[in-house]
């Protein structure tokens, strides 16, 4: 027998090594623990700006993805240029796609306040330019001067008229001529009853009178058109005397960019096409002759800016973390309001997205939040793969529904992308969607566990220091930090190695805090740490105490004392999310001549994995080579598991059922005191398995409801050593001897353990009870052949 010592059943952090005696002494931590892996890839992808050299985080939850995420970014973030302000303004050749103008971080927030500014003073400086004497006198003069020109056209034409014998007057269908005989105005009735002689003399004179009207009428109407245009003329060079040398500052201003100058142009020519809009300040009705349909603060809406986004107080690249990836939160959108009852918009109801903030830095995203929302992982690939950003709504981009709605101009993208995610997200995508490695590649890999060493110890301590100061907690002694790194082994589940899974060595860290402040101690000691484990263990493990309650009333069959043939007990680990247990279950094997085989009842039931059908296979072939080598294996086999029902997956029973069916065969009953985990290869070779610790622990408290008679323990493989991080109340069982750990190599060891017997007589015991299942089974079928 190989009975482990009491040092090889958990790492022990000695307090004393330390140099120092509380964490108020020390440094705090600076950065990431044991993550090299993850900080060189994540370095080379930060530096790397290439296209398609995005970012995915993945590792297990609470390892720290996130929050190192954020700090290595930002850090890179801040040394990097602040990216350019984008601002949206109205598109006047083509109201429904807005502009889109890039500017220098602070230039937009400028520009939006001047071109306020810029429709104040317009308000005020058009009227007043309108309002004055010398312009009404310059107007006058014209309608005078044009007015005089078309009385001698109109006198023209009525002395014309009189010399042809007509005379001319105005009606509703406009000017008709009459004609005149003997200084007496003809009606219809009366020229119906001209002879017909007088009737032609008038209509040839008509004809002749209407091309000469026609002439004098024409040029009447270009008097009226050169009245007008020279009127236009008068407010066009009133209007930009009033309203030019705003345009002109703000020219000088923004001289730099070409695009702000074509918008200010277009803004000038606005104006001066609608220069009745802004005269006559006091009579709304003048001023806005469309007041019915469009208020006045509609229409001077045009000449804002839509600050998009503004980078005036960045301080080097952005850094976006979108917590809630939706369509609209990503891509932008476009918000309506309700004017009696129809949904309108503008430019200035454009609003940005995460992209657009994130542009010329980086957006951090949770990529399972981002594959949950609809349509925006196609619309996140769109965007990284053209390198523009297009806001449209979601329907309409998916042809959905087609609504009339603003179509802005499309901005340049530059921005990267960090995704974090599980690692199963991470080969889903890689494995399935064709986009992914072309877009992500720069894959920063978190690992579960560190070394465990000097300086990754020292890196615990520092980081407890670093949430002392954080989270306003009480200092740690050296013995609470020393509890802290042996429970970061017990999650790790390894003695050489430290988790990573630094949520939950926070949660234990703020629950001691909580379990120092009941005692009243000032520092947090290494006592109120194993308070917090084991009261944090209380409130998750409800399902073991009732399987151990079951046990206590007789419920759950297992027997921890005396000697059973065919009968072992394994151990198996269930795993509730919060909190892993194990469960001992009573494995059963019977035994007799037949081809059959071996047969998992399980599987039969369909209650059974592929690996433990595995398992069971492995066994055949074990007992074949073994024990039937001159002559043919004709045994029938079945092994259960007692009082399984919700299923059974795994090998690690797989040793467990073998020392079964030797004990069946052998007919050398099994020590029911000793518990056995493993897998078991066709050679007879113990393979490692997982939660041994667990494992152990579960049959531990069995046997101490029963009572510990110091004949029980458990056998593990040996290969699972550097696993064992149990429980201080198991190691003392341990050492007061009422509890022993074994480990193997293999079966023969196992059974040795598990009989008190030497594996060559139970060899003996098997090949015979084989040998006499042939000579059964062979006389049967001479029998029914005779």
């Amino acid at each position: 027998m190989k009975e482990l010592s009491i040092d090889k059943l958990k790492k022990y952090i000695d307090p004393n090594l330390f140099n120092f005696v509380t964490t108020e002494t020390i440094k705090s931590l600076d950065g990431l623990i044991g993550q090299e892996r993850a900080k060189d890839s994540m370095e080379f992808g930060l530096k790397i700006k290439q296209k398609g050299y995005n970012i995915f985080i993945t590792g297990l939850i609470g390892t720290g993805k996130s929050s190192y995420a954020t700090s290595s970014i930002n850090k890179v973030a801040s040394e990097e240029k602040v990216p350019d302000d984008w601002v949206y303004v109205f598109n006047f050749d083509k109201p429904s796609q807005p502009i889109a103008i890039n500017l220098k971080p602070g230039v937009g927030r400028q520009l939006q306040r001047d071109m306020k500014e810029f429709v104040e003073q317009l308000q005020r400086e058009v009227p007043k330019a309108f309002n004055t004497k010398s312009y009404d006198l310059q107007k006058s003069e014209i309608i005078k001067k044009y007015q005089d020109k078309k009385n001698n056209l109109v006198e023209e034409l009525n002395t014309l008229a009189k010399n042809f014998g007509f005379v001319l007057k105005e009606t509703k269908t406009g000017i008709v001529s009459i004609p005149v005989i003997d200084g007496k105005q003809v009606n219809n009735e009366e020229y119906e009853q001209l002879d017909e002689e007088k009737k032609k003399e008038i209509e040839s004179k008509a004809s002749e009178f209407e091309v000469k009207v026609l002439q004098i009428w024409k040029d009447i109407q270009n008097v009226d058109k050169e009245a007008r245009d020279e009127i236009h003329e008068l407010d066009n060079n009133i209007g930009l005397f009033a309203v030019g040398h705003l345009i002109d500052d703000l020219r000088t201003k923004y001289s730099d960019y070409n695009s702000v100058i074509k918008y200010l142009d277009s803004i000038q020519r606005d104006i001066l096409e609608n220069l009745d809009n802004f005269r006559n300040e006091d009579d709304e009705d003048n001023q806005f002759p469309f007041i019915l349909k469009k208020n006045r603060k509609a229409f001077l809406k045009k000449y804002s800016v839509n600050l998009f986004v503004d980078n005036s107080r960045m301080k080097g690249a952005p850094v976006i973390v979108e917590y809630n990836p939706n369509y609209n939160n990503i891509l932008g959108s476009i918000e309506y309001e309700s004017d009696f009852g129809v949904a309108t918009t503008d430019f200035t109801k454009i609003k940005a997205g995460a992209l657009h903030r994130a542009n010329g830095g980086y957006l951090i995203l949770q990529a399972k939040d981002v594959l949950t929302y609809p349509y925006v992982w196609d619309a996140l690939k769109r965007t990284l793969k053209t390198d523009k950003i297009t806001i449209e709504n979601v329907t309409s981009s998916y042809g959905l529904l087609s609504i009339s709605s603003l179509k802005p101009e499309p901005i340049e993208l530059n921005v990267k992308v960090v995704l974090i995610g599980t690692p199963y997200l991470y080969h889903l995508l890689y494995n399935y969607d064709e986009d992914f490695k072309k877009l992500f590649k720069v894959k920063v890999d978190f690992n579960d566990v560190m070394d465990l060493n000097d300086d990754n110890i020292a890196q615990m301590a520092a980081f407890v220091k670093k949430h002392c100061e954080t989270d306003n907690l009480r200092p740690f002694h050296n013995t609470g930090v020393a509890k802290i790194i042996e429970y970061s082994t017990r999650i790790s589940e390894d003695q050489n190695k430290l988790t990573t899974r630094f949520n939950d060595i926070v949660e234990i860290l703020y629950e001691s805090d909580i379990w120092a402040e009941i005692d009243k101690s000032p520092i947090v000691k290494g006592e109120h740490v194993e308070k917090a484990i084991k009261e944090k263990i209380k409130r998750v493990n409800m399902i073991e105490e009732k399987y151990i309650d079951y046990f206590k009333e007789g419920l759950f069959l297992i027997d921890v004392t005396g000697e059973k043939v065919g009968i072992v007990n394994g151990l198996s680990v269930i795993d509730l999310g919060d909190y892993q247990f194990g469960k001992p279950s009573r494995i059963t094997v019977t035994t007799y001549p037949g081809e059959e085989g071996v047969v998992n009842i399980e599987r039969e039931t369909k209650m059974s994995g592929h690996i433990h059908d595995k398992g069971v296979m492995i066994i055949t072939g074990y007992i074949g080579s073994k024990y039937a080598d001159d002559f043919p294996l004709t045994l029938s086999a079945r092994i259960c598991f007692e009082q399984l029902y919700e299923g059974v997956e795994g090998d690690s029973a797989s040793s467990t059922e073998l020392y079964g069916i030797l004990s069946s065969l052998s007919g050398v009953p099994i020590k029911q005191g000793i518990a056995v985990t493993g897998s078991v290869n066709q050679f007879g070779i113990i393979q490692p398995v997982g939660g041994v610790t667990h494992k152990i622990e579960g049959f531990y408290k069995l046997c101490k409801v029963k009572g510990l008679t110091g004949d029980q323990g458990v056998i593990i493989p040996e290969q699972n050593i550097e696993n064992l991080v149990l429980d201080d109340e198991v190691i003392n069982a341990c050492k007061e001897k009422k509890f022993h750990i074994y480990s193997i190599k293999t079966i023969d060891e196992g059974m040795e353990i598990l009989t008190g017997v030497e594996m060559s007589v139970i060899n003996e015991k098997v090949k015979a009870k084989l040998k006499s299942f042939y000579e059964i089974m062979t006389k049967n079928k001479q029998n029914k052949s005779e």
